[in-house]
C-alpha cells in the first residue's frame, strides 16, 4: 500500500472575496509548475440562479512553491468565459487539464456543459490556449475536440492531457447509460483514452481501461497517470451509481498500474489515500491529481460534497 501523509484543506473558495462567480466549490485540481509558485486550476459556481441552475467557471490559484499551503493570489477573473448560445459549453468549464505545448503557450482542455431536457446535462471536451502564461484562454473554436460517437454517446468528460513518448495522450471518461434513481437521472461513466499526434485530431482507445469493482454500473472518474519506476500509475475515484452523495457509497479514490498505458490492473488496495474520521474529507475523496516537485510527490484531492468546501494536499511517503 502507498502512503500519503495529509495536510488538509488548502483553498477554500468561501474565503476569497470579491469574486461572486467563485462562490463555492474547487472542483477538479490541476498544476502548472512554476519557478517559484504552483499555479493550480479549478472550477467553481456562483450561486444557483433563480431557477436553481448552476453555472461552472475554471480558475485557478498560485500557491508558494516552497510551502504548498501558503496562497499568493487568485485569479480576478475566470481563464475562460462560458461558451455562446447553443454551444457545447454555454453552461458550463468544468473540469480543466492543463499542458505546456511549448515554451510560449499553454493547452487547455476542458468538459464543455450543456443543458438536457430528459437528464440534467451532456458533457463533450473542448480545447482552448493561452499565450500569457496560462492566466486566460481563448477557445480554439466553437466546437469540442473530443465529443460524442456512436459507442460513446453522452458525457464525455474530465479530460486529463498528458504527453508520453513524443505521444499526446487523453485519459477522460465516457457515459455509458443513465438511470434512474428516486426520480432523479444518474450517470454511470468509465475510463477511456485516446491519442493523438498533435493534440488535436484524435483516436480514440474505444474499450472501458477499468474493470467495475463495487458494482456493474460503478461510476468513475479523474484517471489522472504519472510515470515511475518503469510503469504507469493510475490514481483515479469511483463511486456506486445511487446514493453517492452521501458517505456509505460516495467516492473513494482507486489505483492500477499498467506497462503499456492501455491494458490496466486495478488494485484499491495499494492507493493509500481514504476518508477521515471527522472533518472536510470524513465522508469522501475524489478526482486526485498526482504530480512531482522538487523530489516530492503529492496529491490534490477533493473530499465531502465533491468538493464544495474546497480541495486538500496529500505527500507521499516513500516512492511509487
Amino acid at each position: 500500500m502507498y502512503r500519503w501523509k495529509k495536510h488538509g484543506l488548502v483553498f477554500r473558495p468561501q474565503e476569497v472575496e470579491g469574486r461572486p462567480w467563485m462562490s463555492s466549490f474547487a472542483q477538479g485540481p490541476a498544476t502548472l509548475i512554476f519557478d517559484d509558485y504552483v499555479r493550480v486550476y479549478f472550477s467553481c459556481r456562483p450561486e444557483a440562479d433563480a431557477q436553481r441552475q448552476y453555472v461552472s467557471y475554471s480558475a485557478y490559484v498560485d500557491l508558494d512553491r516552497k510551502n504548498l499551503s501558503r496562497i499568493r493570489h487568485v485569479s480576478e477573473k475566470p481563464i475562460l468565459e462560458l461558451g455562446g448560445l447553443g454551444t457545447f459549453d454555454e453552461f458550463g468549464v468544468y473540469p480543466a487539464s492543463v499542458i505546456r505545448r511549448d515554451d510560449e503557450t499553454i493547452r487547455l482542455y476542458y468538459g464543455g456543459w450543456t443543458r438536457c431536457e430528459s437528464v440534467p446535462f451532456n458533457v463533450a471536451i473542448g480545447c482552448a490556449q493561452s499565450d500569457d502564461d496560462g492566466k486566460t484562454f481563448t477557445r480554439l473554436g466553437p466546437g469540442p475536440v473530443l465529443g460524442y460517437s456512436a459507442d460513446e454517446p453522452f458525457v464525455i468528460s474530465g479530460p486529463k492531457i498528458r504527453k508520453f513518448n513524443e505521444k499526446w495522450c487523453l485519459w477522460y471518461i465516457a457515459g455509458r447509460k443513465w438511470k434512474m434513481v428516486d426520480g432523479r437521472a444518474e450517470p454511470v461513466y468509465k475510463i477511456r483514452m485516446a491519442t493523438s499526434d498533435d493534440g488535436l485530431s484524435w483516436n480514440k482507445l474505444n474499450k472501458d481501461l477499468i474493470e467495475s469493482r463495487v458494482e456493474e454500473d460503478e461510476a468513475q472518474a479523474s484517471p489522472d497517470v504519472f510515470f515511475a519506476n518503469g510503469k504507469y500509475h493510475m490514481f483515479f475515484c469511483y463511486r456506486y451509481s445511487s446514493h453517492y452523495r452521501g458517505k456509505e457509497f460516495g467516492y473513494r479514490i482507486g489505483y492500477a498500474s499498467s506497462s503499456n498505458l492501455t491494458d490496466w490492473i486495478r488494485e484499491d488496495d495499494k492507493a493509500g489515500l481514504d476518508i477521515s474520521v471527522e472533518g472536510w474529507d470524513s465522508e469522501m475523496v475524489s478526482y486526485p491529481h498526482v504530480f512531482e516537485l522538487d523530489g516530492r510527490v503529492y496529491m490534490f484531492y477533493l473530499g465531502n460534497d465533491v468538493g464544495k468546501q474546497g480541495f486538500g494536499l496529500a505527500e507521499l511517503e516513500g516512492t511509487l
